[in-house]
């Protein structure tokens, strides 16, 4: 009887594993296969509003005011990825004015990982770990002015 019990309780504990899995359900985060492809980089976010360009527009994200600012990042379904942003600075001036020199590109090329609500990288230092949200990934800077507060990619 006891052996009985014993096998009956042990069947029971494998059908509710087996039974159960990882997903809960609520549909956030991404799988792996829905971050593989390329990502443009749609917004390089900063503390003030600039007229870098002197169109009389001004505008928060230097990609709006820097026609030299671009990047990618492609992510490989064998989980390599290779990244290319413009290398940029962000200079103070006079009278709270702010220049912004373009000067090549970063590249960068190594192995990723995601648990659904970020992504983090080996084998480069330049990117820390993206955020995911909807359908953009996001580096968080938190930095004012001459610095940069946030790096947004949007999936092509």
């Amino acid at each position: 009887m006891k052996k009985t019990t014993n096998f009956l309780l042990g069947l029971a504990s494998m059908v509710l594993l087996t039974a159960c899995s990882d997903d809960d359900g609520n549909g956030s985060g991404f799988s792996a296969d829905a971050l593989v492809g390329t990502w443009d980089l749609t917004a390089v976010n900063v503390s003030s509003q600039l007229d870098l360009d002197d169109d009389g527009i001004s505008s928060a994200n230097l990609i709006d005011e820097q026609d030299c600012i671009s990047g990618t990042i492609t992510f490989n379904a064998d989980n390599t990825y290779q990244f290319q942003q413009s290398n940029f600075t962000i200079t103070t001036i006079t009278n709270g004015q702010y220049f912004v020199d373009c000067n090549g590109f970063i590249q960068a090329t190594g192995a990723w990982a995601s648990d659904g609500t970020q992504v983090v990288f080996q084998g480069s230092t330049t990117l820390g770990t993206l955020q995911l949200n909807g359908n953009q990934m996001t580096l968080n800077e938190g930095q004012d002015l001459p610095d940069v507060r946030s790096y947004v990619y949007v999936k092509r």
